[in-house]
């Protein structure tokens, strides 16, 4: 074979390795038959992936247009799209940026600016993929290809070359800015075109320097060493990362905005400079000097370090010296010591000691929070000092959450692959599964609450005015810390693959980012000053981990038959995804009516209603769903109608004593006026709350939502549960009786076994509810 043919073999093998490790995860379709009926897993992860990718890549497009305006506004001595807001914060008219660099080619000093967004994107792209490689594994690949009868110069150059190709982060970093810098330049429609020919340049230089680091390292260092390397590389990442987001924040005018305007005009001779030059170029005859000057230099690195590496293989490529460390053995008559581990059980004990033994993993765990949340806080310049905690109490109670958060991401979230091969040793444990994974989400809510108690503690001290919002602050972080200690356990059933020979591909990275989601959704509620979207942030979020925590509990028995899945049951889940399609299918109704009125709104209301109703039916009719809830089938009509009567009588007892309340306070003159406008809609309003409402919503909250929690819980935690959910979707104002009812509707659903007992209770109590409604 030729060193060219060899070289693309090489890489062509490790991008359709790639594409493999992809596509069987993702792409499955064609599925192992099941055995002995049990059903076949259905791979429909590649659908969130998909969505993830392109959410990935408008943010970090929006941010590569970000850094570039900001840089215009703040660098370039001529803009004048900066500006001072009414509370004096410095302002950027963004509009103002892009019509002065469609007018006139990048100046100097932000040429010189974008080019230490390129340097640092560059770093970015050698350290991330270090950081993210089992440098300690025993199997290194280079071992094996080495027997293959071909020259090592060109098995090098192959390494290279195909270790380019396959740098999804480089490829992430180097196509948002260059296609940003390009469309900004003029090139508008080939800006892609550019930014990928940019790239293919600049990741060949990564990949030499990654590759000189990762054979250097091995060659020299014992695996016990090569952990806690690979630990630092990983946490040097994080900086560089956030600096190049603080680049493209509105308040970047401080210390970053000063070390792009002071970087070395040198810098721009480097590659990544020259490559924005060439971008740059006014003429043809400057381009060629510019595209000259890029292919020498690059030629003239890739060869220095080939020189290097082939000097670092002088001597082959297996390492004489050890490589794993021997841990010291207790002497025999050594006395066992009682200590706090006494107190823990042997699972919490055994999770302890995986953290102690692995020092990546500890370090990731106990230091990479920190340092993500400490990169944020610097680079946004949001704090210049531990002491302004005590001034900004949101602020302080976010970034305690946020230190929660990543803790669990780190660890929680890893409990089931950090048992790598020997995970089929747990289910020979003589307990369920889902206990052992109980105590670790136990273990791992307490262990992350120091580090939210560290920075609550410190913003006590440094307090001078306490205030009832800084309790309810403390509460929401305490209450969100052991919900997403659950999420991120049974997201990470989800997210572990048991069959994966890479350890890197046993953590599938979309899980990871809609954990990420979901916490920022939790965030948002710390933020918002109103207590009621609070509450519902905090319940949608305890329903949403108790239905992962089911679908993970579902799964567990088959997560090692790559071809079973749990048979098809009414779930927690399917009840969430029903309520928010109802809700979104209604606004999509509501488009169609030219304003909004009490007609459209039943109309849109009972349209969403059955359309839902007969989507899940179908869908439950086709995968053969056990527990779909029924309306009359198997029906006692003397205990229906004696539930339905009894809980009736106490929710319209609690209602009306809820109103008789509300009709002594400020709050009846508004109910006056909002009854008094749709006084002539009253037909509507009573075909919306006495038919279609019970006749939609039943079957949702009590149907599927009560009817998925019972199935993990005892009755009274899952009527509790099913309410709050029922209640935080309706007005705050009558959340409190809206819950009875709901826990009244569960009751008799209990007791009846079918819908029709719920529906006639709420039917019910709606209607003696407005029938007590100050129309005039």
């Amino acid at each position: 074979m030729t060193p060219a043919y060899t070289i693309w073999l090489m890489t062509r093998m490790r991008l359709t390795r790639q594409r493999n490790m992809l596509f069987n995860n993702l792409f499955r379709f064609k599925k192992k038959k099941p055995r002995d009926g049990i059903a076949a897993k259905r791979r429909n992860l590649w659908i969130l992936t998909a969505l993830m990718t392109v959410f990935m890549a408008f943010s970090f497009t929006a941010m590569s247009v970000n850094v570039l305006l900001n840089m215009q506004c703040h660098l370039d001595p001529a803009s004048e799209c900066s500006y001072t807001g009414k509370n004096g914060d410095p302002r950027t008219n963004q509009h103002a940026a892009i019509e002065e660099l469609a007018n006139a080619p990048f100046s100097a000093p932000l040429l010189n600016g974008v080019t230490l967004e390129l340097t640092a994107l560059f770093l970015i792209a050698v350290i991330l993929p270090l950081g993210n490689k089992e440098m300690a594994q025993p199997d290194w690949d280079l071992e094996w290809l080495v027997t293959m009868p071909v020259e090592r110069g060109t098995l090098l150059w192959g390494r290279v070359l195909e270790r380019s190709a396959s740098n999804i982060f480089g490829w992430f970093a180097f196509l948002p800015a260059f296609g940003v810098i390009a469309w900004h330049s003029g090139y508008t429609w080939t800006a892609l075109p550019i930014a990928i020919l940019a790239a293919v340049v600049l990741l060949p230089l990564a990949a030499m320097l990654y590759t000189l680091a990762d054979t250097g390292l091995r060659m020299w260092l014992p695996a016990s060493q090569l952990r806690n390397l690979q630990a630092v590389a990983g946490l040097l990442n994080l900086p560089l990362i956030y600096f190049v987001m603080a680049l493209g924040m509105p308040q970047a005018n401080g210390f970053v905005m000063e070390w792009a305007r002071s970087f070395p005009g040198w810098a721009s001779w480097t590659p990544p400079g020259i490559v924005l030059k060439a971008i740059q170029a006014q003429s043809l005859s400057q381009f060629a000097a510019y595209a000259a000057l890029l292919l020498a230099q690059t030629g003239l690195l890739l060869w220095g370090g080939m020189a290097l590496l082939r000097y670092q293989l002088r001597h082959g490529v297996v390492n004489s010296g050890a490589r794993e460390s021997v841990r010291r053995v207790p002497r025999a008559d050594a006395a066992p010591v009682a200590g706090w581990r006494d107190w823990l059980s042997p699972i919490k004990r055994r999770e302890l000691s995986l953290l102690s033994r692995d020092r990546n993993f500890m370090f990731q765990t106990l230091l990479l929070p920190i340092i993500i949340i400490g990169s944020q806080m610097v680079f946004n310049g949001k704090l210049n000092s531990l002491s302004e905690l005590g001034e900004h109490h949101t602020l302080a109670a976010a970034i305690a959450f946020g230190l929660g958060v990543y803790v669990l991401m780190l660890s929680a979230f890893q409990t089931l692959n950090n048992e790598g091969h020997v995970l089929w040793l747990l289910y020979t444990v003589p307990r369920s599964i889902e206990s052992v994974l109980k105590e670790k989400a136990q273990l791992w809510g307490v262990l992350t609450m120091v580090y939210p108690l560290a920075v609550l503690g410190i913003t006590a001290y440094y307090t001078t005015h306490v205030e009832w919002s800084m309790l309810v602050l403390v509460l929401t972080v305490a209450a969100g810390i052991p919900i997403y200690s659950m999420i991120a356990v049974s997201l990470g059933v989800f997210a572990c693959d048991p069959q994966a020979v890479d350890v890197r591909t046993r953590v599938r990275p979309t899980y990871v980012y809609l954990y990420m989601l979901l916490a920022s959704f939790y965030t948002w509620s710390i933020y918002s000053s109103v207590w009621s979207q609070k509450l519902v942030v905090l319940v949608l979020t305890a329903s949403m981990a108790l239905a992962l925590w089911q679908k993970a509990r579902d799964s567990l028995p088959y997560l090692l038959d790559p071809a079973a899945a749990p048979p098809a049951r009414v779930s927690t889940a399917d009840g969430l995804i029903a309520a928010t399609a109802f809700f979104i299918l209604q606004g999509i109704v509501m488009l169609f009516f030219r304003k909004v009125s009490m007609p459209a709104l039943t109309i849109a209301f009972s349209i969403a209603g059955l359309t839902v109703y007969c989507l899940m039916r179908l869908v439950y009719w086709r995968s053969k769903t056990a527990g779909v809830p029924a309306i009359l089938r198997g029906m006692n009509w003397l205990v229906s109608a004696r539930s339905a009567a009894i809980a009736a009588v106490i929710a319209c007892s609690v209602g009306l004593g809820y109103m008789a309340v509300l009709h002594h306070t400020a709050l009846w003159a508004d109910l006056q006026k909002a009854a008094a406008m749709t006084a002539r809609s009253r037909g509507w309003i009573l075909a919306l709350a006495v038919i279609a409402a019970p006749l939609c919503e039943e079957f949702i909250f009590r149907g599927l939502i009560y009817g998925g929690l019972r199935r993990s819980m005892k009755a009274a935690p899952a009527m509790v549960m099913s309410a709050a959910v029922f209640a935080v979707v309706h007005p705050p104002i009558s959340m409190l009786p809206v819950f009875v009812l709901g826990l009244c509707a569960a009751w008799a659903y209990e007791r009846s076994k079918t819908l029709l007992a719920p529906m006639l209770v709420h039917a019910v109590y709606n209607a003696v509810i407005l029938s007590l409604q100050p129309w005039q």
